[in-house]
């Protein structure tokens, strides 16, 4: 992923170019300066590995490192490990230390008390930039705080020819806004100049990106523990919490009479809201009736 982060960052370096900016310029020039004082920086030492402190005469390279490994504590190596970044000039940019609980378990000692037992894996994963030149060292105090080294890759990316293709690059868009700048001026002109003054922004961006991973290594660590912890914290036994209110024979039975007198009233107050149906109705069934005993009383006479 960094890989494809920094071809990117170097593809836009070279496509994009620059247009007449003297920041253009600039950017180019940083770039080739960091590239020089890299050359003729001193070794460091290379106990943990050549790629890190690797310096070879007129190449350029960017460097990164991902380390997984397993130490005796995830708080106190995480520590140590922000502590030295900083001594060697370099920042953290991530560090997301947690806990996964492997079971979660309550045990009750008593009738107020109980003890929960947490058994859990510390681990934590780390992002951070630290200056090239100090890889080695960084990689070498890291190394020392492992119990067990599952895995370390370091990368050493040659940009060297891309660089220059860059700096040729800015010459010649350089020359072509020259010739821009003598058109004469219209609309097309504009827009070429706002074209050209975007590309030159963008490309000072990744010229940026460029210096600043030549300047900065980017190196991802995962360190865990490799044995379960436990906790055991002290907690209250909640079930003769429970069981303690769980029933009240005299307060239910109250409150059993209380509800019911309540309900007498909803069913009353439920019968006055629908007085109007219930008088329809009587209405109806008086009606009915009338009518049946008159119907009775003609069958009588016939």
């Amino acid at each position: 992923m960094k890989t494809t982060y920094l071809r990117l960052s170097l593809a836009a370096a070279l496509l994009l170019g620059i247009y007449s900016c003297k920041k253009g310029e600039v950017a180019s020039t940083d770039m080739e300066a960091y590239a020089t004082a890299d050359s003729s920086a001193a070794m460091v030492s290379d106990s943990v590995s050549s790629v890190a402190t690797m310096r070879v005469k007129d190449k350029q390279f960017i460097k990164t490192a991902d380390v997984n490994m397993e130490v005796k504590d995830v708080y106190e190596t995480t520590i140590s490990i922000e502590k030295s970044v900083q001594e060697l000039g370099g920042f953290v940019t991530k560090s997301n230390l947690q806990s996964n609980v492997v079971s979660e378990n309550t045990y009750n000692t008593s009738n107020e008390n109980a003890v929960l037992v947490k058994k859990y894996q510390t681990e934590n994963r780390m992002q951070l930039r630290v200056p090239t030149e100090k890889l080695g060292e960084l990689l070498t105090m890291i190394n020392d705080k492992k119990l067990f080294l599952n895995s370390r890759l370091i990368n050493a990316e040659d940009i060297t020819s891309s660089i220059k293709y860059a700096q040729l690059e800015s010459k010649r868009i350089e020359k072509n806004s020259k010739n821009i700048s003598a058109l004469k001026a219209n609309k097309d002109k504009v827009e070429l100049d706002n074209e050209n003054m975007a590309e030159g922004n963008q490309q000072q961006l990744a010229n940026m990106d460029v210096t600043d991973n030549l300047k900065y290594s980017m190196v991802d660590i995962y360190i865990k523990e490799p044995k379960i912890r436990v906790a055991e914290i002290a907690i209250t036994n909640t079930d003769s919490i429970d069981d303690k209110y769980n029933f009240d024979f005299l307060y239910s039975t109250k409150s059993a009479f209380v509800e019911g007198y309540y309900l007498i009233q909803k069913i009353v107050v439920g019968l006055i809201t629908v007085w109007p149906i219930v008088l329809i109705g009587i209405a109806v069934v008086y009606f009915a009736r009338k009518r049946k005993s008159a119907k009775k009383r003609s069958d009588a006479e016939a």
